[in-house]
C-alpha cells in the first residue's frame, strides 16, 4: 500500500447522479471519504469526478482482420484508458488478453470469450464457426473461459437469400442459453435485423448488441423481460458505407442496412421510453478505432436519451449492471476528473483533465 500516493480529489465528486460530495481521498489505491490521519505528500486533483467510464461493447485484441499481437492489444487498451474508459466488457475476441489483468495501468476487462457464429456467417478469423448441434458445447466452453458472459452472433447476411437472417433455430438457442445460465454466465448476441430477436428474448437472453432491428412488436417484449441493449451508434453510423460497398452484389441487404440506419435514433429512443436498459458501447476493435466512448454517449443524447441517463449508461448504471463498484468507500480508485459538469453537457467527457486508475494518475 505504501507505494500508492495519497490523492485528494476535491471539487464535485459525482458518486451518483444526485449524490454529489465535495471531496474524496485515495489511500492505498482505494477510495475513502475520511481524511487519512497523518497523510503526507498528498497530491490534490480538482474538478468534476466520475467513476471510470464503461465501454460495454469493445474488442481488445482484435482488428478488422482478426486477432492482433500483444503490443497492438496494449495500444488499444491504452487508447481506451486515456479516453477515460477504465472498465471494458469485451464483447468477443479470439485473443488471449489475460495478461492485461496483471497490469495496474490498463483498464479492467470483463470478457465474453470468443464469438460463436454459424459456419460462414460472420467476419473471417473472428469466431468459432459451428453448426447448431454444437452450440451448447461451445457456449459451455466460452462460459468457462470468459468472465460471466458469452457472445453469440444472432444474425448475419445469408448469401443464399442476399439479406440478413437469423443464424440459429429456436431450440438451439434455448438449450444454449439455458446451459450458459446453469454455468453462471449471461448471454448476449450480435443482432442487426428483426427476425432473430423474438426467439432470442423468449429463449432467455440477457442482452442484445446493436438491436437496430427492434420494432413496435419486440420493444414491449424486451421491456417485459428486462433485456438490455447496447446500441453502438458510432458503429451503426458506418451502415451507409457498408451498404454502398455491398450494393452491387447484395442489393436487398444494402437496402435493409440503410433502413436500419435511417431509423436508428427512433429505435433507441423507443427502447429507452419503454424502459429497456440502454448501455454505452462503441464496438471498437473491429473496424472502429478505440477511445470513442464520449462520442457514443453524445450519440445517445442525440437519439433523445436525457443527458444524465446517457451519462449513467457509461458510469453508475453500467457499473451496477456489470457488478462492478463505482466511487464507493473502499472500492478501487478508478475515476476520471473533468473541468465541467458532465450532467449538463456530456461533451465534457471528450476531454478528461485527469485519469486515475487503481489509485494512480495515469493520464
Amino acid at each position: 500500500m505504501s507505494d500508492h500516493p495519497v490523492l485528494h480529489v476535491k471539487g464535485r465528486v459525482l458518486v451518483g447522479p444526485d449524490d454529489v460530495r465535495d471531496e474524496l481521498w485515495i489511500v492505498g489505491g482505494r477510495i475513502s471519504y475520511e481524511r487519512p490521519a497523518g497523510a503526507r505528500d498528498v497530491r490534490t486533483v480538482e474538478g468534476w469526478a466520475l467513476p471510470g467510464l464503461v465501454d460495454a461493447h469493445c474488442h481488445v485484441g482484435l482488428d478488422a482482420h482478426g486477432p492482433v499481437p500483444a503490443d497492438v492489444s496494449e495500444k488499444q487498451a491504452l487508447t481506451d484508458r486515456d479516453a477515460g474508459t477504465l472498465l471494458v466488457r469485451d464483447a468477443g475476441s479470439p485473443s488471449d488478453t489475460r495478461w492485461i489483468d496483471d497490469r495496474d495501468d490498463l483498464p479492467k476487462i470483463i470478457r465474453a470469450g470468443r464469438h460463436i457464429a454459424r459456419t460462414r456467417r460472420y467476419i473471417r478469423n473472428y469466431a468459432h464457426e459451428i453448426e447448431p448441434e454444437d452450440l451448447v458445447a461451445y457456449v459451455a466452453r466460452e462460459a468457462r473461459r470468459g468472465d460471466g458472459w458469452v457472445k453469440l452472433v444472432g444474425d448475419w447476411i445469408d448469401r443464399g437469400t442476399g439479406d440478413l437472417s437469423a443464424c440459429w433455430p429456436r431450440e438451439a438457442v434455448e438449450a444454449a442459453i439455458t446451459e450458459a445460465h446453469r454455468l453462471g454466465a449471461r448471454v448476449t448476441a450480435h443482432c442487426f435485423a428483426e427476425d432473430s430477436l423474438r426467439d432470442l428474448v423468449e429463449a432467455g437472453i440477457d442482452c442484445v448488441e446493436h438491436a437496430t432491428g427492434l420494432t413496435e412488436d419486440t420493444v414491449p417484449l424486451f421491456a417485459e423481460r428486462g433485456v438490455a441493449i447496447v446500441p453502438t451508434l458510432v458503429n451503426i453510423a458506418t451502415f451507409p458505407r457498408l451498404a454502398a460497398g455491398g450494393e452491387a452484389r447484395y442489393p436487398q441487404w444494402s437496402a435493409h442496412m440503410r433502413r436500419l440506419h435511417e431509423r436508428r435514433y427512433d429505435t433507441v429512443r423507443a427502447a429507452y421510453d419503454a424502459g429497456i436498459p440502454v448501455y454505452v458501447g462503441t464496438d471498437a476493435g473491429g473496424s472502429l478505432a478505440h477511445g470513442l466512448v464520449a462520442a457514443e454517449v453524445a450519440e445517445l443524447v442525440t437519439a433523445g436519451i436525457p443527458p444524465v441517463e446517457a451519462l449513467s449508461a457509461t458510469t453508475w448504471g453500467a457499473r451496477r449492471w456489470l457488478g462492478r463498484p463505482g466511487l464507493d468507500e473502499g472500492a478501487p480508485a478508478d475515476l476520471v476528473v473533468y473541468d465541467g459538469d458532465p450532467r449538463h453537457d456530456v461533451r465534457v467527457l471528450a476531454d478528461p483533465r485527469r485519469v486515475v486508475l487503481n489509485g494512480r494518475i495515469v493520464g
